[in-house]
This record gives C-alpha cells, structure tokens and sequence, in this order.
C-alpha cells in the first residue's frame, strides 16, 4: 500500500472514497448522492488528503484536513479489512510530520450502525493510542451525530516562526 498526498481529488477519487464513506461510517451520515458528497467537501477550505491505494490501485483509507472556524480539523476512514494492522496510525504520523494541531470529532459511543446494519466501533480508543486527548467540554450533538471533540497537540514543540 502506499500513501499519495494531494490537495485536489479526481472524479474517481471522490467516487471512491463517497463509497468508502457509505461503507465504513455510520448510516445516519451516509449520503444517497455521490454529487451531496462532492457539495459537502466543497465547502470546506484548505483541503488536503491523504489516500491510502491498495496494489490494485483503490483507496482503502482517507484522511483529509480542513479549516474551519479558525481551527484546523481532520476526519480519517479507513476499510474495515485493514484496520488494526497499523495504517491508520501511519496516516496519522503523516498528517502530524505536516500539522502540529489536529482537531476532529470522534463518536464516542456503540449507538450507531453503519449502512449494511453492523455495529459502529466508536474510534475513540484508537486515538487515544495515538496521542489525542478528549475535550469533552466541547460536544457535537445534532439529529444525526453524537460526538466529543479530540485533538492532538504538538505547537509546544515548534519554534515560533520569525
């Protein structure tokens, strides 16, 4: 597998991952239209992804940051026949060689199913293991998500810019 950094994502691209997202993340925020997904990330600025492409050149992994309300933010998913075989730690080692500051919301509960009515695994652990700390002063609670905020920190170790 290998990991491709861009700024702007083909048609084919969005297709998969709008299907990766359909697949991976919990029904109540499936789209139904690939062209819903595509006005979701349009609107969102500063885009940069991260692709995890397998041998057979198809995304099994997306991570992507974005700006927004002056804060830099992130969502990751990854093909549930990879997880927990180290990928997703590596796309974020790699979001964090390019960001000191990651911010995402993270479902925090066993609530949700995803479209084929498997059990949602709350990913909250994950990151645990991966630096972030929960902010849970700071809640996402809408008809359709549940979720605390998270974020990494590593701006202490940076020199300030001159």
């Amino acid at each position: 597998m290998k990991i491709v950094d861009t700024k702007i994502l083909s048609d084919s691209h969005k297709k998969d991952i709008y299907t990766l997202w359909n697949k991976e993340y919990p029904k109540n925020l499936s789209y139904s239209k690939l062209s819903q997904f595509d006005d979701y990330l349009r609107k969102l600025d500063e885009q940069s992804h991260l692709l995890l492409i397998d041998e057979q050149e198809k995304i099994k992994g997306w991570y992507f940051s974005f700006d927004r309300a002056n804060e830099h933010w992130f969502a990751m998913i990854l093909d549930t026949s990879i997880q927990g075989n180290g990928w997703g730690t590596k796309l974020l080692n790699t979001a964090k060689e390019k960001d000191s500051i990651l911010n995402a919301w993270g479902i925090d509960h066993s609530n949700d199913v995803k479209q084929d009515g498997t059990p949602y695994s709350s990913p909250i652990e994950f990151y645990l293991k991966n630096g972030f700390e929960i902010i849970s002063s700071e809640r996402l609670e809408l008809d359709h998500i549940s979720a605390v905020k998270i974020r990494w920190d590593n701006s202490f170790s940076h020199s300030p810019s001159d």
